[in-house]
């Protein structure tokens, strides 16, 4: 495995607001050299400026040759400005790493030489705080080894999963990139139903908030499949039981109710990316 110390040449952050600021955060942290490290941006927010100063990163430096990797994280909507004016800084054998949400590889290439290496990706907002899970999919012309340099500079984020298949990323969109916002409904939800029981709502919200944020961690920690974990705490005809008698309902619960959101999830990313 790769470390980011491992990585040759210069490595190009091109967008450094929440999630490549996030980025070039882990990077600093985990020990990716500064002064091989540059970044365009016009203007950074006020946080990812002060990284920038203090470890000395180069900010929208003038030369200093083709990058050995160019990471995008710039907003989709704002690609078919940007990527013009920073593709003339690619070279043959610099790699592109995007994590653009909804822009396909056939996309990306249209903007560089023929033959570029391409890695596509999907991050997700966890990444902000280094627990993220980014899907990434790489073109026939990213090597072993670029894709092992991808796998590094994205790993600072957080835990890095490859799919061969491209159309796969919308399913990933579903389930991972748009996952967060179903744990925090969760969440909500959860507190909402326990004040509608009757407990007080600042009560409520900040047990359900340590109860979502618990599970979660018991389940990293653990390793044990979730399956196992909820049958280790339902006892037989007992609250938990009840509780998911209701929530595992064949055709009105959680699971029938979650397949068809994230159909409408991935659906939706087919439709953005087309």
């Amino acid at each position: 495995m790769a470390t980011l110390s491992d990585i040759p040449g210069r490595v190009l952050l091109v967008g450094a607001g929440k999630m490549g600021g996030a980025m070039l955060e882990g990077w600093m942290g985990l020990g990716l050299d500064p002064a091989r490290t540059a970044v365009i941006d016009p203007g950074p927010p006020p946080e990812i400026a002060a990284l920038i100063e203090k470890h000395g990163v180069a900010l929208n430096p003038l030369n200093g040759g083709p990058p050995s990797v160019m990471l995008l994280a710039v907003k989709p909507q704002v690609a078919p400005d940007v990527l013009p004016r920073v593709a003339p800084l690619a070279g043959p054998q610099t790699l592109i790493v995007s994590v653009m949400a909804g822009r396909t590889i056939g996309y990306l290439e249209s903007f560089f030489a023929p033959g570029t290496a391409v890695v596509r990706s999907i991050p997700n907002t966890p990444a902000a705080i280094g627990r993220g899970v980014t899907v990434g999919v790489p073109n026939a012309t990213v090597t072993p080894e670029q894709r092992v340099i991808a796998e590094a500079l994205l790993r600072a984020s957080g835990l890095v999963e490859w799919v061969d298949d491209e159309a796969l990323i919308d399913v990933a969109t579903a389930v991972s990139g748009s996952g967060p916002a179903y744990v925090f409904l969760l969440a909500e939800a959860l507190a909402q139903a326990g004040a509608a029981a009757g407990l007080p709502p600042a009560l409520a919200d900040r047990i359900a908030r340590a109860t979502v944020a618990g599970a979660g961690e018991l389940m990293v920690r653990t390793g044990i499949e979730p399956s196992q974990l909820r049958k280790n705490v339902t006892s037989p005809n007992g609250t938990t039981a009840a509780a998911l008698a209701v929530l595992m309902d064949e055709t009105r619960g959680f699971g029938p109710l979650l397949t068809e959101a994230v159909a409408a999830a991935a659906r939706r990313s087919r439709e953005l990316a087309g």
